[in-house]
Protein backbone atom coordinates (compact mmCIF):
# COMPACT_ATOMS: atom_id res chain seq x y z
CA UNK A 1 0.00 0.00 0.00
CA UNK A 2 1.40 3.59 -0.80
CA UNK A 3 0.20 6.57 0.62
CA UNK A 4 1.87 10.29 -0.06
CA UNK A 5 0.40 13.04 1.47
CA UNK A 6 0.34 16.76 0.42
CA UNK A 7 0.45 19.54 2.03
CA UNK A 8 -0.27 21.96 -1.07
CA UNK A 9 -3.95 19.73 -0.85
CA UNK A 10 -6.46 21.60 0.96
CA UNK A 11 -8.14 18.38 2.89
CA UNK A 12 -7.09 16.92 6.16
CA UNK A 13 -4.32 14.79 6.29
CA UNK A 14 -6.89 12.06 7.23
CA UNK A 15 -8.80 12.66 4.64
CA UNK A 16 -6.59 12.15 2.48
CA UNK A 17 -5.45 8.94 4.14
CA UNK A 18 -8.85 7.76 3.86
CA UNK A 19 -9.04 8.68 -0.38
CA UNK A 20 -6.29 7.11 -1.01
CA UNK A 21 -6.85 3.85 0.57
CA UNK A 22 -10.58 3.72 -0.75
CA UNK A 23 -8.53 4.44 -4.20
CA UNK A 24 -6.56 1.51 -3.97
CA UNK A 25 -9.25 -0.96 -2.94
CA UNK A 26 -11.73 0.13 -6.14
CA UNK A 27 -8.73 0.09 -7.84
CA UNK A 28 -7.77 -3.86 -6.61
CA UNK A 29 -4.57 -2.83 -5.21
CA UNK A 30 -6.15 -3.59 -2.28
CA UNK A 31 -8.09 -6.41 -1.98
CA UNK A 32 -10.58 -7.73 0.32
CA UNK A 33 -9.27 -9.54 3.71
CA UNK A 34 -5.62 -7.85 2.98
CA UNK A 35 -4.06 -6.46 6.01
CA UNK A 36 -3.39 -2.83 6.49
CA UNK A 37 -0.26 -1.20 7.97
CA UNK A 38 -1.36 -0.73 11.65
CA UNK A 39 -2.19 2.83 12.90
CA UNK A 40 1.56 3.21 14.84
CA UNK A 41 3.39 2.06 11.41
CA UNK A 42 1.76 4.45 9.21
CA UNK A 43 2.03 6.88 11.69
CA UNK A 44 5.96 6.65 11.44
CA UNK A 45 6.10 5.61 8.03
CA UNK A 46 4.67 8.94 7.15
CA UNK A 47 5.83 10.98 9.87
CA UNK A 48 2.61 11.73 11.40
CA UNK A 49 0.52 11.98 14.36
CA UNK A 50 -0.95 8.19 15.57
CA UNK A 51 -4.09 10.11 16.23
CA UNK A 52 -4.49 11.39 12.46
CA UNK A 53 -3.99 7.70 11.32
CA UNK A 54 -6.68 6.35 13.76
CA UNK A 55 -8.93 8.93 12.50
CA UNK A 56 -8.57 7.99 8.91
CA UNK A 57 -9.07 3.87 9.83
CA UNK A 58 -12.48 4.53 12.00
CA UNK A 59 -13.76 6.87 9.25
CA UNK A 60 -12.23 3.44 6.68
CA UNK A 61 -14.67 1.21 9.44
CA UNK A 62 -17.21 3.24 10.47
CA UNK A 63 -18.34 3.64 6.33
CA UNK A 64 -17.71 -0.55 5.88
CA UNK A 65 -14.10 -0.11 3.65
CA UNK A 66 -12.44 -1.69 6.65
CA UNK A 67 -12.85 -4.16 9.05
CA UNK A 68 -10.62 -4.43 12.73
CA UNK A 69 -10.11 -6.76 14.64
CA UNK A 70 -8.55 -6.24 18.58
CA UNK A 71 -4.80 -7.53 18.53
CA UNK A 72 -5.01 -8.45 15.09
CA UNK A 73 -5.41 -5.21 12.73
CA UNK A 74 -7.35 -3.47 10.15
CA UNK A 75 -8.19 -5.48 7.10
CA UNK A 76 -10.00 -4.38 3.54
CA UNK A 77 -13.91 -5.61 4.27
CA UNK A 78 -15.11 -8.30 2.23
CA UNK A 79 -17.68 -5.99 0.94
CA UNK A 80 -15.24 -2.52 0.95
CA UNK A 81 -14.69 -2.90 -2.94
CA UNK A 82 -18.41 -3.71 -3.51
CA UNK A 83 -19.60 -1.08 -1.50
CA UNK A 84 -17.38 1.41 -3.25
CA UNK A 85 -18.49 0.20 -6.84
CA UNK A 86 -22.21 0.48 -5.62
CA UNK A 87 -21.83 4.38 -3.89
CA UNK A 88 -20.17 5.23 -7.40
CA UNK A 89 -22.43 3.59 -9.45
CA UNK A 90 -25.54 5.76 -7.20
CA UNK A 91 -23.27 8.98 -8.07
CA UNK A 92 -23.22 8.07 -11.01
CA UNK A 93 -27.29 7.66 -11.72
CA UNK A 94 -27.91 11.32 -9.79
CA UNK A 95 -25.78 12.86 -12.21
CA UNK A 96 -27.28 11.14 -15.38
CA UNK A 97 -30.35 12.06 -13.88
CA UNK A 98 -29.78 15.84 -13.22
CA UNK A 99 -28.70 15.62 -17.21
CA UNK A 100 -31.63 13.78 -17.99
CA UNK A 101 -33.91 16.68 -16.02
CA UNK A 102 -31.97 19.64 -18.20
CA UNK A 103 -32.35 17.70 -21.17
CA UNK A 104 -36.12 18.02 -20.43
CA UNK A 105 -36.00 21.63 -19.02
CA UNK A 106 -34.96 22.06 -22.81
CA UNK A 107 -37.72 20.26 -24.27
CA UNK A 108 -35.98 17.81 -25.63
CA UNK A 109 -37.39 14.41 -26.72
CA UNK A 110 -35.97 11.13 -25.05
CA UNK A 111 -34.71 10.05 -28.66
CA UNK A 112 -32.80 13.51 -28.66
CA UNK A 113 -31.59 12.51 -25.16
CA UNK A 114 -30.72 9.20 -26.52
CA UNK A 115 -29.34 10.61 -29.80
CA UNK A 116 -27.18 12.37 -27.67
CA UNK A 117 -26.27 10.03 -25.21
CA UNK A 118 -24.82 7.53 -28.08
CA UNK A 119 -22.65 10.92 -29.69
CA UNK A 120 -21.07 11.45 -26.58
CA UNK A 121 -20.39 7.74 -26.34
CA UNK A 122 -18.67 7.64 -29.62
CA UNK A 123 -16.27 10.45 -28.98
CA UNK A 124 -14.77 8.70 -26.22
Amino acid sequence: MYITLSNSDPAPLYEQIKKQIIEQVVQGTLRAGEMLPSIRAMAKELEISVITVKKAYEDLETEGYIVTKQGVGSCVAEAGAEFVREMKLKAIQQHWEQGIAGCRELGMSDEEILRNFRLIMDVE
